[in-house]
Parts: C-alpha cells; sequence; structure tokens
C-alpha cells in the first residue's frame, strides 16, 4: 500500500511537473519562468528553490514577453514539450492575458501559473485584489478564462490531485492544445498535506495520432478523384504531426500543387517543384492564380484563417469545394468544408491508398517559375551609390542571400510578416511566424525561445521599431542567459504598415507615423544605443551591402546581435497580394472614403463564402 509525503501545495506542484515526462525520456515541462511577488514568492518561489534543477527557473523581465518565450519554445519543438509561467497575482497575472490568447489563437500549450487572492479570505482585499461587488468568487485571474483551454482556480491543497492532470492532459492532445491557467490561492500554495506517494510516480505522456473515419476518407478521396484542378493549403497541423514529407510525397505521387499559409510556411522547401508559395493576401501571384482556378480545396492542418483565403474571395472558382483535414470537428467543418477529421500524417497516408495510382491533371508550372523571378527583382540589392532608403523587400533580400541550410527568420506583427510570406524562401524548418495573433512584442522573446529550443539554429529576428519600442526587455534575458540571435531592426520611424492601410481604406495619414502625430517633437530614437545598454551587440547598418555583411559576422557571437537599419515606410512588398476585408465607412466622409467605399462593396461581392 503506498504511503504519503508531507508537503505544501506548492512543492507537490513542482514535485509532479518534474516526473511528467516525454516518449523521449524528457520532462514534458521543461521549466519554470518566475517574476515572483507577493502572490507567488513565499509558496512557488520557495518551492521551485527547492527542487532546484530538477526542474529549472529563469528570471525574466516582463511576465507577457517570458511567456511569449515559453510560447516560441514549444511552437520550435512542434508541440512535443513546454514550459510554465508563473507570476504574482494583479498586474503580473493580466500582463500575461495577451500570452495566454496568443497561444490559444495558436493551439500552443504553455503552462499559466498566476498567484490568487487568499482562499481563506481574512485579510480581504489584498494588496491587488480585484473585487466584484456582485460576485466573492471572482478574481483577476477569471480574465483568463476566455482565452486558455484549461483554466482551475487551486483553492485546496488536494486540488492538485485533478487539476494536474487534466492541464498536461490538455496540453499534449493534438486536438484540444493549448494554454492552461491554474490560478493558485497564494494561502493555499503554503499550505501542506498529505499526498499519496504514487501521484509523484514519474508519467510519460504520449501525442496521439487519431484516426480518420474511413467514410471521410473515401468521400474525399472521391472528390480528389473528380476534381479538374486541386489545389492544397497546408497549415500548421502539417508541421505539428511531423508530416512534412508526407505532403511533399502526397502532392507528388497525385500530381496536386499546394501552398503553405503562415503557420504551415517552411513545412517543405520553396524549391520543391509543387511549392507555389502562399495563397491569399500575402499570397504568392502564382498561388493566387492557382487559388482562383482550383476546384477542389484540400486544407490540411488549417484555420482557413482571413489571410489565407483573401477573406473568402481567393477561391474564386463558383464550383469549388472545400475539404478540411483537421485534428478537431470544429477547424475541419468551417465554411461548410467536407471534413476528415483526424491527425495529417495518418490521413494523407491513407488517402493515398484509397487514391491508388491516380494523379491530377497537369498543371502550369512556369508560372511558379515566373514568381521565383518576380520575388527576385524585388529583393536585388540597389545598383549602384543610391540616396534612397532601402525597402523592406530589399532587407529580406539581404538576409536571404546570407542565409544557410541553419538559419530560422521569425516575425510577427508589421510590414515584415506579409512581407516576408510571400518574398522569403524559405528552407524546410526555416521560418516561424506567430500570425495567428500577430502580437507586436513576441519577436525579441521569441527569438529567444526559438534559440533555446533549437541552439543549432541560426535565428535571424525581423522586428519594426514600433514592434521593438512596445517590448524589448527580453534582450537583456537574452545578454544574461547567453543566448545568440540576431535581430534585425527595420527603422522606418512609426507604423509604416498600418499607415499604407489606413490610405488603402481611404483614411488620411493619422497617428500611425510620428510625423502624423500630435507630438510637440519628432523622435530620433538610438536603437543602437538602447540594445547596448541591454548588454547586446548593437550597430547600424548604412547599406544593405553593410547588413549582409554584418549578419554574417554576428554569427560568431554568444550574446544578440541587434542590426539596425533604416527603411522607407512607404513601398509595400511590390510582388503578390489580394484584397483583404477591412471595412470602409459607409457615410459621412470626403471623397477619398467614398472611392474607397466603392472599391471595398466591389469586393465584398465576390465573397465565397460556402461551398
Amino acid at each position: 500500500m503506498s504511503g504519503t509525503v508531507r508537503l505544501t501545495a506548492a512543492q507537490a506542484m513542482v514535485h509532479w511537473l518534474s516526473v511528467q515526462m516525454t516518449e523521449e525520456g524528457e520532462r514534458f515541462i521543461e521549466g519554470v519562468w518566475a517574476i515572483f511577488g507577493h502572490g507567488n514568492v513565499a509558496g512557488i518561489g520557495e518551492a521551485l528553490h527547492g527542487i532546484g534543477d530538477a526542474l529549472p527557473t529563469w528570471r525574466g523581465q516582463n511576465e507577457q514577453t517570458m511567456a511569449h518565450a515559453a510560447i516560441a519554445y514549444a511552437k520550435t519543438l512542434r508541440r512535443r514539450r513546454a514550459q510554465a509561467v508563473t507570476s504574482s497575482i494583479g498586474p503580473g497575472a493580466t500582463n500575461m492575458v495577451t500570452a495566454a490568447a496568443l497561444a490559444h489563437v495558436n493551439r500552443l500549450p504553455v503552462l499559466f501559473i498566476p498567484g490568487d487572492v487568499f482562499a481563506n479570505r481574512r485579510p480581504d482585499p489584498v494588496l491587488q485584489q480585484i473585487e466584484d461587488f456582485d460576485d466573492g468568487t471572482v478574481s483577476a485571474n477569471d480574465c483568463f478564462r476566455p482565452v486558455v483551454r484549461y483554466f482551475d482556480r487551486i483553492s485546496r491543497p488536494e486540488h492538485l490531485l485533478t487539476c494536474l492532470p487534466r492541464a498536461l492532459a490538455v496540453m499534449t492532445d493534438p486536438a484540444n492544445c493549448g494554454p492552461v491557467c491554474l490560478a493558485f490561492c497564494q494561502d493555499v500554495q503554503a499550505e501542506a498535506w498529505d499526498y499519496p506517494e504514487s501521484f509523484f510516480a514519474p508519467k510519460v505522456w504520449r501525442i496521439r495520432r487519431p484516426e480518420p473515419d474511413p467514410r471521410e476518407v473515401e468521400e474525399v478521396a472521391a472528390m480528389i478523384r473528380a476534381a479538374k484542378a486541386p489545389v492544397i493549403v497546408a497549415g500548421g497541423g502539417v508541421i505539428y504531426s511531423g508530416a512534412e514529407a508526407d505532403l511533399a510525397a502526397f502532392a507528388k505521387a497525385h500530381n496536386i500543387p499546394f501552398l503553405e499559409t503562415q503557420a504551415g510556411k517552411g513545412a517543405n522547401g520553396w524549391d520543391d517543384p509543387r511549392n507555389f508559395g502562399s495563397p491569399g493576401v500575402t499570397g504568392s501571384g502564382a498561388g493566387n492564380a492557382l487559388c482562383a482556378r482550383a476546384d477542389l480545396v484540400i486544407g490540411v492542418g488549417t484555420r482557413f484563417q482571413d489571410f489565407t483565403t483573401g477573406s473568402w474571395t481567393v477561391f474564386a472558382n463558383p464550383e469549388r469545394r472545400l475539404v478540411s483535414v483537421n485534428l478537431h470537428g470544429y477547424d475541419a467543418t468551417k465554411h461548410g468544408a467536407v471534413p476528415c477529421v483526424g491527425d495529417a500524417k495518418v490521413v494523407l497516408a491513407k488517402l493515398s491508398s484509397a487514391l491508388g495510382s491516380h494523379r491530377a491533371p497537369a498543371f502550369d508550372g512556369a508560372a511558379r517559375l515566373a514568381w521565383h523571378e518576380a520575388v527576385a527583382r524585388v529583393t536585388a540589392a540597389p545598383e549602384g551609390e543610391t540616396n534612397a532608403l532601402p525597402t523592406d523587400a530589399q532587407v529580406i533580400g539581404a538576409v536571404q542571400r546570407v542565409a544557410t541550410k541553419d538559419t530560422v527568420v521569425m516575425c510577427a506583427a508589421g510590414t515584415m510578416p506579409g512581407a516576408l510570406q510571400v518574398l522569403w524562401q524559405a528552407a524546410a524548418g526555416g521560418y516561424h511566424m506567430e500570425y495567428g495573433y500577430s502580437c507586436m512584442g513576441y519577436e525579441v522573446a521569441g527569438a529567444m525561445g526559438i534559440k533555446l529550443a533549437a541552439p543549432g539554429k541560426d535565428v535571424i529576428c525581423f522586428v519594426g521599431d514600433g514592434s521593438y519600442m512596445m517590448a524589448n526587455s527580453e534582450l537583456a534575458t537574452a545578454v544574461m542567459r547567453r543566448v545568440p540571435f540576431t535581430v534585425v531592426l527595420t527603422d522606418n520611424r512609426g507604423y509604416g504598415c498600418i499607415n499604407r492601410l489606413q490610405q488603402e481604406c481611404g483614411g488620411a495619414e493619422f497617428n500611425n507615423m510620428y510625423k502624423d502625430s500630435n507630438v510637440e517633437v519628432q523622435p530620433e530614437i538610438d536603437f543602437v544605443a538602447h540594445a547596448q545598454a541591454m548588454g547586446a551587440h548593437a550597430e547600424r547598418a548604412a547599406t544593405i551591402a553593410e547588413l549582409e555583411a554584418r549578419i554574417v559576422a554576428a554569427r560568431g557571437r554568444d550574446i544578440p546581435t541587434v542590426i539596425v537599419i533604416d527603411t522607407d515606410a512607404v513601398p509595400g512588398t511590390g510582388a503578390g497580394g489580394h484584397w483583404w476585408d477591412v471595412a470602409v465607412p459607409e457615410a459621412g466622409g470626403p471623397e477619398r472614403l467614398d472611392r474607397a467605399r466603392a472599391k471595398y462593396t466591389a469586393h465584398l461581392k465576390r465573397q465565397n463564402l460556402v461551398n
């Protein structure tokens, strides 16, 4: 008969987490990011100190950005491992809500453990406590409820016996995977209880591969056989399933071209003859032409987000049908799609078997080559001496020319995500984009998380001056931990991406660029000095050629490198693209808004929403 061991609830939690293992024999929760305050320092803090390297603790600079690092870590490792994040109650906890939303949208596992109010309520209201006048059970941590997959409040020590296994079950479930919040009442953290010894026996968590319903496989196979112009849209589910090679083999065997979403880009190399780039708003010319003709769109591991679908105008063939291969029925049945619910790797194998020797009709491979020529033109280095500022496309070209097979480029918000999706020629595994939530401030912390997960990779972070200003403090953490990566900071003196969108929607240039904001003095921010002040190696590149040389030189350092280059805020990518549904005011505006509204109304008529 198993005995018991007397531990505080916080000690029991960290002990249990330290013995939850992957099939490869590693901890599933690698460690804990922590910023301590009065809601977690005495209980969780002391427990983490006591367990030491059995469950390492890392200090961050900001609760949101240390959570971003944890999210990037999990994304890089294809959801096979994760990290935890703990904060105090109040602002420390609510700082993490944005990161929880980011993880939720992207279906990524991270364990949030914010401190909470006193379960015994004796000292109420405690410092930083949110009081609901009508509900005595509410705390600030209830903000997590809509942005996590599983929420629990630990208000008794024995709650751990049920909430911890439930938390890991969610984080390791490929269909329901996402963030978990365990709001830990601060007095309960310190309470002792006699836990069964068996509770702390090591446990292996396996990532299952759900099999599809044979009837769904046969229905989809019949649709593929009947299609004259099928196209595959590959999303992040392909990568999380480890089905990259399977998708390439399926496309080759059955002669079906494929496109990659932001989450799916880099699953297979850009040089695969069936890879036509990206679809939708930031899609390639060749890819969007395929989408326009397609009579069957086969989504594999994608949510069909509006950027992917051009707000449902890119799939223009009135006869088109939609298939969705996905782990969750919620995603698989969106927009009237014919579902095939199951793991991407398993489904592709079963579909290929059902199709046998079937091959789709020939497609236009020349369009793909013409697209590559267009990319080469807009990303080429400027010729000779010029006073013009480089474009974002030229900056991408500079990084592309010095990239290696080990380079991973990453970004999250602003101009660069769209530019990178449409222009970057990714090697397999060489692309990391947070574009489900498109969260400004993810970039620097995310780059650190990628490097922690894949230390052998050459991580290059693209970030605009606007995103850098929002969240840069984990640069200091990377310096302290000696985590090297390269930041290419493009300074266009404002929010250039949204400024362009504002004008495209008929708006006046207003409050995006510093020059159009209500300020007394235009800021001249010395980003080089700022990064140097946090301990990074930082320098300015005056030209595209200098940028290339500085990226190569950065690879020999053991700390982050920040390279600042001024760019022109006006040009877009210069290639590709498609309409995006951003509502334009219908009345009460000047003539420029009337013109924009007329264009908007015309595009609305092209939306093909349901099969």
